[in-house]
């Protein structure tokens, strides 16, 4: 983990900077580390109110990529034996309550962390900056919705790694922040990650942007969520401190200084599969946090994350000792610009191909089924077609934008048009737009009625 020569590519920062313009980004930063050579490659500026250049030490919002930390800090307490991964949670948050007492009892640790806790994605609420902050979330966890039984399936759970964040703080009587701060952030070396904003605004930021209806960028005034969402999305980061904490996760679990700061043999549990996703561009599996696929013969390890109009693009290949790290701060396009940056690494690099699928051709017997309202606890999503293009089009609940209006909650993305993919014709791919690539599938009951749709990871459940 010691400091290494930076070099640089001319190659990567010409493609940076075309994708950035290609995009409409402010800024993008990125970071390789490949052949045990460290490689930056920087464009554009911090804010178009504020214009700073961006460099590898500039702070970005890294959103759900902060569930690494959460998930190496949690593992730390496993290795003392201070948690066990198999036991309920009510062991270590014996005041969790959910709408289902039964459910609340039988969650465990290991489900929280690979998304099979039947949580739905999250309740959006401001429990305060304090240190109470966390727990007063967890109480309000009793309003959650439940969309499955305990390890019956996997769906994405913010609400799940903001709990696991409060279960770090009973087990160690210590605020969260703290506890990463001094057993993960501290040992790796990683002095560029902060969950404040006092810490962050002395220092190089990066504001994110939203894409106005006129089209134009205008900056978020909101940097990150509330306190209460540090665990699932609340850091910020650099790409060096990124390419650090890549580095670390690709070793034998040792800081800065040789000591141990998590066992390898618990590192190397991290990437081993333990929940199938299905038709998924997230994963094609959820390790313990990791979000794992396979690419064109090899095994990529990642977990991305995006929020207030900043994304971060987190990915390792362990078998080649390879990781890739980008930044930008522009919604909605962050997301295709990220992609497009990754994918030209893994195949600049490693020779890896990663392309999305090819969908079949429009089906007007078989599309009318899948017309109608899909439901998530913030969001509607809404499945017709055009003439023989099938679109998503996906909306920010009326209530959810008028009582967080201080979380500037993004604009609606334009409808999806996606396709149908071969096999039983329920898996799908987003064809165009900031969702390109994008993989989902429809839900059915015993009877094969369809009862949800799954995007990102996460079940709308079908309402009308």
């Amino acid at each position: 983990m010691n400091d290494i020569t930076i070099e640089n590519d001319s190659a990567l920062t010409e493609f940076v900077a075309a994708t950035a313009a290609e995009h409409d980004m402010p800024g993008m930063a990125v970071g390789i580390w490949a052949d045990g050579r460290v490689i930056f490659a920087n464009t554009g500026v911090t804010s178009t109110e504020n214009p700073v250049p961006v460099t590898e030490h500039t702070l970005f919002a890294i959103g759900s990529t902060s569930k690494t930390f959460t998930t190496t800090a949690l593992l730390r307490l496993v290795a003392d034996g201070r948690v066990d991964l198999d036991a309920p949670v009510r062991t270590y948050v014996p005041e969790l309550t959910l709408l289902d007492e039964r459910h609340a009892a039988a969650i465990t640790v290991r489900q929280l962390l690979n998304h099979t806790a039947g949580l739905e994605w999250n309740i959006i609420n401001n429990t305060g900056e304090g240190d109470d902050g966390l727990a007063a979330f967890v109480a309000s966890l009793a309003e959650l919705p439940l969309i499955a039984a305990p390890g019956e399936r996997p769906s994405y759970s913010q609400a799940g790694f903001n709990l696991l964040g409060r279960v770090i703080e009973n087990v160690t009587g210590v605020p969260f922040e703290q506890v990463v701060a001094e057993t993960v952030l501290a040992p790796v070396g990683l002095r560029e990650s902060f969950y404040s904003r006092d810490e962050v605004m002395t220092r190089r930021f990066a504001a994110g942007h939203e894409r106005q209806a006129d089209g134009q960028l205008a900056v978020a005034r909101a940097w990150k969520g509330t306190r209460a969402n540090n665990p699932g999305g609340g850091l910020g980061s650099t790409v060096s401190d990124l390419l650090r904490w890549g580095r670390f996760h690709l070793g034998d679990g040792h800081g800065e200084h040789g000591d141990t700061v998590l066992p390898a043999e618990l590192l190397d549990r991290m990437k081993q599969p333990t929940a199938r996703l299905r038709a998924s561009a997230m994963a094609d599996a959820f390790g313990l946090c990791w979000m794992l696929r396979d690419v064109d013969g090899v095994r990529v390890v990642g977990h991305d994350g995006s929020g207030f109009g900043q994304f971060a693009n987190f990915q390792l290949v362990p078998e080649r000792n390879f990781a890739v790290v980008v930044l930008s701060n522009a919604s909605p396009d962050g997301i295709p610009a990220n992609q497009a940056v990754v994918r030209w690494a893994l195949r600049h690099y490693l020779g890896v191909v990663d392309a999305d699928p090819e969908p079949v051709a429009f089906d007007a017997g078989r599309a009318p089924e899948l017309f109608g309202v899909y439901d998530i606890d913030a969001m509607t999503m809404t499945c017709y077609a055009e003439g023989e293009q099938l679109l998503l089009e996906c909306k920010v609940k009326p209530e959810i934008r008028a009582a967080a209006p201080e979380a500037e909650i993004p604009q609606d993305h334009p409808p999806f048009p996606f396709g149908l993919l071969p096999g039983d014709g329920d898996e799908y791919v987003i064809t165009a737009g900031s969702f390109q690539g994008q993989r989902g599938f429809f839900s059915r009951d015993e009877r094969g009625e369809i009862t949800g749709i799954d995007l990102a990871g996460r079940l709308f459940t079908r309402i009308a």
